[in-house]
């Protein structure tokens, strides 16, 4: 009896949270919870999705219940699951996993990330920054973000990537809201203490190593101190210029004024001549 009892309570609940069964409050309305889930989805619906706008994807995707403000102009680009890590993806004939070793994977992913980088700077603009998630969640796996210098090389690589490919697959390019990438990161996972892995709703940036991060931020420097240079030696040569002709303005005047001089002696050795005759 106790059992059948239970049974029809948790019926009954059921029935009570569908909105079937309607409950009375205390001011003696009659509402349904199905209005009341009602009321209270509407009340997402001006609301900016936090989570798009610190890490520019969420993991409810197009379903979240809040709004996702995708930018019109950014810095930022976002390339949705472009690396694939090969302790996730590498299995042997048999369907078992197939060990890789950490040098191993480190040297695949520095020459991806070296690859990605230098592409993308010489064809679209100055890289700032450049960070590779190393999550498993769907909505963060392989996501490659590449913050510009300039917005108007963002949007010109956007346009250019969405109709690239790379390892065989389309590229998946868009503008993405995230600037500041130390509020994007999880700081548990930098301190090794983070607890959900990789299913974590914030950034694992993966590090490249020191060599590669040298080398990369060095020819950085060279271009920007190219640019410098060419901007002097343009400074100097129009300096260098500007005095030639102030030279030449200068010799000019001087040789108008010997031959005033000149003209005028010989007026007054004429009117001398004139005066003793």
């Amino acid at each position: 009896m106790c059992f059948q009892e239970s049974r029809c309570t948790r019926r009954w609940r059921r029935r009570k949270w569908k909105g079937e069964v309607e409950c009375e409050s205390e001011d003696g309305e009659v509402k349904s919870l199905a209005k009341r889930a009602e009321k209270k989805a509407s009340g997402h619906k001006g609301v900016n999705c936090s989570f798009y706008f610190k890490i520019g994807a969420c993991r409810h995707g197009d379903r979240c219940s809040r709004i996702h403000n995708k930018p019109t102009f950014s810095q930022t680009v976002l390339i949705l699951n472009l690396y694939c890590n090969p302790q996730n993806s590498a299995k042997s004939a048999d369907g078992s996993h197939s060990t890789v070793s950490d040098e191993e994977m480190q040297e695949h992913y520095d020459n991806f990330f070296e690859e990605v980088f230098v592409e993308c700077e010489d064809r679209y603009g100055e890289i700032e920054e450049m960070n590779v998630c190393d999550n498993l969640g769907d909505h963060l796996v392989g996501n490659v973000y590449i913050k510009f210098k300039y917005e108007e090389d963002a949007e010109k690589a956007v346009v250019d990537l969405n109709n690239r490919w790379f390892g065989g697959r389309a590229i998946n390019a868009e503008l993405s809201p995230v600037t500041d990438f130390r509020e994007a990161c999880c700081r548990q996972y930098e301190m090794g203490e983070c607890t959900r892995s990789g299913f974590c709703n914030f950034m694992h940036l993966k590090p490249i190593s020191r060599e590669l991060r040298r080398e990369l931020y060095s020819r950085k420097r060279r271009r920007s101190h190219g640019r410098s240079n060419r901007h002097r030696s343009r400074s100097r040569s129009r300096r260098s210029h500007s005095r030639s002709r102030s030279r030449r303005r200068e010799y000019r005047d001087n040789s108008a004024s010997l031959e005033r001089f000149r003209s005028h002696s010989q007026d007054k050795e004429r009117e001398g001549r004139f005066g003793r005759f």
